[in-house]
């Protein structure tokens, strides 16, 4: 989806006191310090699915023997002056080791015998009662943010082998930094990282390359966590469907969404797309701040992010008075038929663009027929011609995972589709408004459908089947939540 660049704001640079906060005094200090529980020494428990955070750690060091590898998780970034966005954790590190702490850093650091790599979580430590920051420090007091799991609940909980304190960092850097063995680093996370350990670009890239790949063939529990996504994201659309029935605005849908994702998981895993009338002709229209118009379709393309950080993305466009007008249904229709004919293409083996050809040479003959297209379709097909796609834009398939452009670094599109790869299948039709080479009864229409498939043995698991998609059954959903509502 939308890609915004952020400065990120470490929180070692985010002061311990705002302009806002005033010096306590000697005597609330000493009354804060006492008069405490003696906290719980009880083991913090270990991170759901350990095993295979470990396992990935194991099968990355095996990839880079002898060098040492460093993965931030980023930090906070400002909103607005000391305020910050929700945090979110690097997906790379994520993916190694299942924490959720802004600030970290995953160093496998090669041991000296030549025997894999020794896993290092760098954590905050816990700014616990033991000192009055625990109440005047807003970036890292219990108090402010909540209790951590200080260092040995951190190494307990995520299975590594040592955790060092964030303040050790620095140092530990710059010692990596002037030895004698090579070292690699995911860059763009943190500043202090990149900043302290200068990187070669082919080395650091390779990294990320090796990651890429590793993520992009989904294990079995992946599966399983991809599935709660779309199945989370299905009821946050139904939510939609039944706000539709009384909503004036984009925005009244967004807000249905949106809570709905929250209630369900972390929240949305990109920024909520509702889209009415025109508004859908623009790709990623996020402003959501238009009216639903009645007669006109409302486009809405949005996913819950689960607990576990997988992305659900799932595309309906739906007509705002629960019916399809004759043209619409053409459209519409044709954007499914295309949909159709890429779902069959995706199996093991075939060429990762061949969905994108199958729904393609659907949609150019589609154009043809509805007189849209002025040249046949087998001309508009061609590679040197492709002139189609003045009414879409986009390929049909992105992978899909912890990101929701998953694996990004991986060059897969020019690569073959293999069992475990989980990719989206949304081809679109979209007629502006002014475009007068589009008969003016289309014009303003604009349709995305989007379905959520994993790659199998023989063909493709469609994680989405059981959100009604094809017109008639668009229409019975709609009547189903609006009845609901009663």
């Amino acid at each position: 989806m939308l890609k915004v660049n952020e400065k990120a704001t470490p929180k070692s640079e985010v002061p311990a006191k705002a302009s806002h906060d005033t010096q306590p005094p000697q005597a609330l200090i000493d009354f804060m310090m006492g008069g405490w529980k003696q906290p719980s020494r009880k083991a913090a428990p270990k991170v759901q699915g350990l095993a295979r955070f470990a396992a990935r750690r194991k099968a990355l060091s095996k990839l880079f023997p002898g060098e040492c590898l460093v993965i931030p998780t980023g930090h906070e970034k400002v909103r607005a002056n000391d305020t910050h966005y929700k945090f979110r954790p690097g997906s790379d590190f994520y993916y190694l080791t299942g924490n959720l702490e802004a600030d970290c850093v995953l160093v496998l650091a090669p041991r000296a015998n030549g025997g894999g790599h020794e896993e290092i979580l760098f954590a905050e430590p816990e700014v616990d009662r033991s000192t009055p920051a625990f109440f005047t420090d807003r970036a890292r007091g219990a108090l402010w943010v909540g209790a951590r799991l200080g260092l040995e609940g951190t190494k307990n909980r995520y299975g590594v082998d040592r955790a060092l304190g964030l303040p050790e960092l620095p140092e530990y850097l710059k010692g990596v930094g002037k030895g004698s063995k090579p070292f690699r680093v995911v860059r763009g996370l943190s500043p202090a990282v990149d900043g302290t350990l200068p990187g070669e670009q082919e080395k650091d890239s390779a990294l990320c390359l090796a990651l890429a790949k590793m993520r992009l063939i989904k294990e079995a529990s992946e599966v399983v966590e991809l599935q709660k996504a779309v199945d989370a994201t299905q009821r946050a659309h139904e939510a939609v469907l039944r706000e539709l029935k009384t909503a004036k605005t984009e925005r009244e849908l967004e807000v249905a969404f949106d809570s709905h994702a929250r209630r369900e998981g972390t929240g949305v895993s990109f920024a909520t797309i509702i889209a009415n009338g025109p508004h859908a002709t623009v790709l990623h229209w996020t402003r959501n701040d238009g009216a639903l118009v009645k007669g006109d379709l409302v486009l809405v393309d949005a996913g819950v992010e689960s607990d576990s950080l997988y992305a659900g993305d799932i595309t309906r466009t739906v007509p705002v008075s629960g019916r399809f007008s004759k043209d619409q249904k053409a459209i519409y229709d044709l954007i499914t038929d295309a949909q159709d004919a890429a779902i069959a293409a995706v199996k093991p083996g075939a060429d990762f663009m061949a969905p994108h050809r199958a729904a393609m040479k659907v949609i150019a003959f589609g154009l043809e027929r509805l007189g849209i297209l002025k040249v046949p379709a087998e001309q508009a097909l061609r590679d040197d011609q492709q002139t189609f796609k003045r009414y879409t834009l986009h390929n049909t398939s992105h992978m899909l995972g912890i990101d929701v452009h998953d694996a990004s670094a991986a060059p897969y599109r020019e690569g073959k589709l293999e069992p475990g790869m989980a990719l989206t299948i949304e081809p679109g039709l979209y007629f502006q408004l002014d475009d007068l080479t589009v008969p003016a009864r289309y014009r303003g229409i604009g349709i995305r459908v989007e379905e959520d498939v994993v790659v199998t043995k023989k063909g493709c698991l469609v994680l989405s089947s059981k959100i009604p998609r094809k017109a008639k059954d668009i229409e019975a959903w709609i009547g189903r939540m609006w009845k609901s509502r009663k």
